[in-house]
């Protein structure tokens, strides 16, 4: 369900790029460092954003360091590391691991099962460390769940119990920015959820799968350009989502890294989107209308 909340790398000056690659390197580096390999491949563009927007936030100092890894063996590459990065490092781990459950106890997944014994111990500490981090996530997931198990096509719950979730997550220290960092990451995760199902619908049609915007495809299914108005629908719900995290973001006092953060409220968010609209109108197969 992650990856959407990136960077459009044709829009970043190469300082910024550079910056940002430091500060994702920088989440890698803690992730193997805290959790082992197995905490490092639960690397995600998306807490790299949440990290760099807390160290806006809160002028965090942030050291530049230099560290080999598996991808840059012979020559050091520069990181970017402070108290945030293991925050976001934390909060990656503890989100995989309920991840994993929700597909265990969804689809009786393997890989979910696997995922729950590597990953259970790690996660019941981090839960230790950060009690309302944790209790409000078990919490949205079990509503979204009992939600997705009655095939709700009501796309505004379903995604605000995936907003609520990530507002909490937003939530490092509750202080005079708390609520709008809450506004702010339940926006953002709401947005992050009607992504996942846009981009899933065809291959979720083709097998049968829970999809909160299938009500909404089929009521242009008998329209000659039902891609094209589908398309429309959906990019107004996301632009809206967009529009309200954008508006909690520009009341925060960010000034460290602004230019990052907007280039991936502003164009990074658009990405995926612009890529699927792209393949339908030059291979016309996203969506292709034969397959769903």
């Amino acid at each position: 369900m992650f990856g959407y909340v990136t960077i459009d790398k044709p829009e970043m000056k190469i300082r910024d790029y550079y910056q940002y690659k430091g500060y994702y390197c920088g989440l890698c580096h803690e992730l193997k460092d805290a959790y082992g390999f197995r905490g490092q491949m639960t690397l995600t563009y998306d807490m790299t954003f949440v990290v760099i927007l807390l160290t806006s936030l809160y002028e965090e100092g942030t050291p530049l360091k230099t560290r080999r890894c598996a991808v840059h063996p012979v020559k050091k590459i520069p990181i970017l590391q402070n108290a945030m990065t293991r925050y976001g490092a934390d909060m990656n781990v503890l989100l995989t691991y309920y991840h994993f459950m929700d597909d265990w106890q969804d689809e009786k997944s393997l890989l979910g099962l696997s995922g729950l014994h590597l990953l259970h111990k790690k996660a019941q500490k981090i839960g230790e460390r950060y009690p309302r981090q944790a209790a409000a996530f078990l919490r949205q997931l079990k509503i979204l769940r009992a939600l997705e198990e009655r095939q709700s096509q009501d796309v505004d719950a379903v995604s605000g119990a995936f907003g609520r979730l990530m507002e909490e997550l937003f939530v490092f220290r509750q202080d005079r920015w708390e609520d709008k960092l809450r506004e702010m990451g339940f926006y953002l995760g709401k947005f992050i959820y009607i992504m996942d199902a846009f981009e899933d619908l065809p291959e979720d049609r083709k097998k049968g799968l829970y999809n909160p915007l299938k009500k909404l495809w089929s009521q242009y299914a008998a329209h000659p350009e039902k891609s094209e108005k589908f398309f429309g629908a959906c990019g107004q719900m996301l632009e809206m989502m967009i529009a309200k995290a954008s508006s909690a973001f520009e009341q925060l006092p960010c000034l460290q890294e602004a230019d990052i953060l907007r280039n991936i409220l502003y164009s990074g968010v658009w990405v995926k989107y612009r890529k699927i609209i792209k393949d339908e109108d030059t291979k016309g197969g996203f969506y292709d209308h034969g397959s769903i």
